[in-house]
């Protein structure tokens, strides 16, 4: 069993930066992949950015690349989540999800993820 725990979400105005953490616990954090998930007002959960085994490889929806940046800690059981120029439309509900099995090319489905926090709400004003 993995235990995912979100923060760092708020209210923030267009433009702005945030930085969500998520603290792992439980099965071997370092043997996960790791990735973050969102979901918009009245739409399914969608892929965000992932991370390998060792942060050696990182993945980005295109929405995101080049303003978000995800890494980890293996040794503080951490994964995080950099958000700069923030826009209204990466409001959600952002979730830290863990991956212990299936191929790499699998980590954009959140199907293919084992274990989920509990959500953290990210608010972006215009």
């Amino acid at each position: 069993q993995v235990q995912l725990v979100e923060s760092g979400g708020g209210l923030v105005q267009a433009g702005g930066s945030l930085r969500l953490s998520c603290a792992a616990s439980g099965r071997a954090f370092s043997s996960g992949m790791m990735g973050w998930f969102r979901q918009p007002p009245g739409k399914e959960r969608e892929f965000v950015a992932a991370i390998s085994r060792s942060g050696a490889n990182t993945y980005y929806a295109d929405s995101v690349k080049g303003r978000f940046t995800i890494s980890r800690d293996n040794a503080k059981n951490t994964v995080n989540l950099q958000m700069n120029n923030l826009e209204p439309g990466d409001t959600a509900v952002y979730y830290c999800a863990a991956k212990y099995s299936g191929p790499y090319y699998t980590v954009r489905s959140k199907d293919e993820y084992d274990y989920w926090g509990q959500g953290t709400q990210v608010t972006v004003s215009s």
